[in-house]
């Protein structure tokens, strides 16, 4: 894999894992209402959810691209067409307060996980745009998705963490951060699709 593939796979990581998504909310919703004692347990079932996701993620393409290896670039175009879509869908959004919570637990935060179609996108996108067109190793797929797991786990932490500070700088700058942040990403369609 080329260092500029790498570094736009990072970055495409990074962005993906530390923009708002339903983890990162609860999480941050979660912290600045019930605070960290009350909230653990719900923390851990999104970090636990977020490693079977990104597992899952890599079985199924490493099943497409041995059942079906045709199928693996058409995919890439979708997910370069994913990743103008949040692009557009981040340099447009607003920031959300969500009410309290009911209950702060392992399952709600796991399940959470479990249907929280960004992460499978974003596991997906990232293998068929970035890693496939070098390796279809099973071994090197799940590689790189424990590393997107992680990096995720990193991002919810740094939510639960920064509570109330990320939130207040946050909707203070919005609309500068999230257009950032949507330039970022069509860099990363860019190296996807190979254009330097």
């Amino acid at each position: 894999m080329p260092g500029y593939v790498l570094v736009n796979f990072i970055v495409y990581a990074c962005v993906n894992a530390f923009t708002p998504g339903p983890g990162n909310i609860l999480a941050f919703n979660t912290v600045t209402n019930f605070g960290w004692e009350k909230g653990k347990p719900l923390f851990l079932g999104i970090f636990v959810g977020y490693y079977v996701v990104q597992l899952l993620c890599a079985v199924f393409v490493y099943g497409v691209g041995t059942f079906l290896p045709n199928a693996l670039p058409v995919m890439k175009y979708m997910g370069a067409a994913y990743i103008l879509w949040l692009a557009i869908h981040i340099a447009i959004s607003h920031p959300e307060v969500r009410g309290e919570l009911e209950s702060a637990s392992f399952l709600k935060g796991f399940l959470l996980q479990l249907v929280n179609i960004k992460i499978y996108l974003f596991g997906i996108t990232a293998m068929t745009g970035f890693v496939t067109p070098y390796s279809r190793a099973l071994w090197i797929l799940m590689g790189f998705e424990l590393l997107i797991a992680t990096m995720g786990t990193i991002a919810t932490s740094t939510w639960i963490g920064a509570g109330l500070l990320i939130q207040k700088s946050y909707q203070k700058h919005f609309r500068l951060i999230n257009i950032i942040l949507a330039l970022t990403l069509l860099e990363c369609i860019g190296s996807m699709l190979g254009v330097k």
